[in-house]
């Protein structure tokens, strides 16, 4: 056993499910579900990183049960996974099979694109697009997306109305539903990087002057009331994870809180709604968040300041055993193994969060888990792993 890591591989017991170790898988995205449906590649795939001793896999995101869920999102996504349907469904019961199989566990991550969804596109190209007050994003944000699909989605359309706001409540409710069905250990809900639940938090792009917008704590409204209806549906025990960030895919610099102060408005309403973990998506978990703090807590980065916020469990991750972030590890081909692991388990040792996502390292090595357990050496990324399923 790798001293330095041991504490990252005790139990916890998140609800119903026991985690043998900290360790998760982070949501990836993968495109290799054609018509939505999961086939024996994609089990394979998560089974793996099981069998290399993950604790908790989290999957790709995948589309709810509401037509405008999916389609393309400024880069190009294709054969995107669903959850709903009876082939669908068939698909993920062999993913969770597989994975339970390799004695690992599973959440699927919940995912509705919202204004982040070109018109025309997807499953449903004949759904309009929702969006809650109508508003993309800000013109001239620093993004990562091509010219041509900003310019596309720049104009503002119809906000959406409060039957448009219910039913994709309703169509969250039944994937959620619809996961627990196919024996998936838990529900994970993506409400970062600007697409549909996360528009709901950003004041940039939550205008409303009803229920559903105003200050903070309004803008936290939609995701609370989604996360209260998926436990209502699931019961007390099933785990809810719920992802959000500070930056955005229309803008990297976007901030929902400057202070924590802020950050309590948004993140409390959540927890109180049925959240038991929050997933803090930043792209280097080593940074502190609100440095001007002063104090103990100046070093905190954001899953730090949601645990200490809400009394939550938190998991922090970005950038775990590698040099660089996703975007910049995009850019420059891959990205090599990092000694960051000696501050990452120095923040866990003091309580800052409680479970570890692991990204690409885990998508290019599915035994990376074993391999810090181990004290064996990791591998560098490549970007030729975002090509096939390993």
């Amino acid at each position: 056993m790798n001293a330095m890591l041991a504490p990252l591989f005790e139990p916890l017991r998140i609800g119903s499910a026991l985690l043998k170790n900290r360790i998760v898988m982070a949501p990836m995205t993968r495109n290799f579900c054609p018509g939505g449906v999961p086939g024996a590649d994609v089990a394979g795939y998560y089974r793996r990183r099981a069998e290399g001793e993950t604790g908790l896999v989290i999957t790709e995101g995948i589309g709810v049960d509401h037509p405008a869920a999916l389609g393309e999102a400024g880069i190009g996504e294709s054969d995107l996974p669903h959850l709903y349907g009876e082939s669908a469904l068939a698909g993920w019961r062999r993913v969770v099979e597989q994975v339970h199989a390799a004695g690992g566990l599973i959440f699927p991550q919940l995912w509705h694109q919202g204004v982040m969804r070109a018109a025309g596109t997807g499953p449903h190209p004949e759904s309009p697009s929702v969006r809650p007050s109508g508003i993309w994003g800000p013109a001239g944000g620093l993004t990562s997306s091509s010219a041509e699909y900003v310019a596309q989605q720049l104009p503002v359309t119809a906000p959406m109305s409060e039957s448009d706001l219910q039913d994709v409540i309703d169509g969250y409710v039944r994937s959620a539903v619809h996961a627990q069905h196919c024996g998936f250990d838990g529900l994970a809900i993506h409400g970062a990087h600007g697409y549909l639940i996360d528009t709901f938090l950003w004041e940039v792009t939550n205008r409303r002057t009803d229920a559903w917008g105003g200050g903070r704590r309004e803008r936290s409204r939609f995701a609370a009331e989604l996360v209260r209806a998926i436990r209502l549906a699931v019961g007390p025990d099933l785990p809810i994870l719920f992802r959000f960030s500070q930056w955005k895919q229309q803008d990297f610099r976007a901030k929902l809180a400057l202070n924590p102060a802020e950050l309590e408005e948004i993140l409390l309403p959540i927890a109180e709604a049925g959240v038991d973990v929050f997933d803090a998506s930043v792209r280097y978990f080593d940074r502190a968040e609100f440095p001007d703090q002063g104090g103990a807590d100046a070093q905190l980065n954001l899953a730090g300041w949601a645990r200490k916020i809400t009394g939550r469990l938190a998991m922090t991750v970005g950038g775990v055993g590698l040099s660089n972030g996703m975007y910049d590890s995009n850019k420059q081909g891959g990205s090599s193994a990092s000694d960051n692991l000696d501050r990452l388990t120095a923040r866990f040792a003091r309580g800052e969060f409680d479970l570890v996502g692991v990204g690409r390292s885990l998508l290019h090595d599915p035994g990376w888990a074993r391999k810090a357990r181990l004290g064996e050496p990791f591998e560098a990324f490549s970007n030729d792993s975002l090509k096939s399923l390993t």
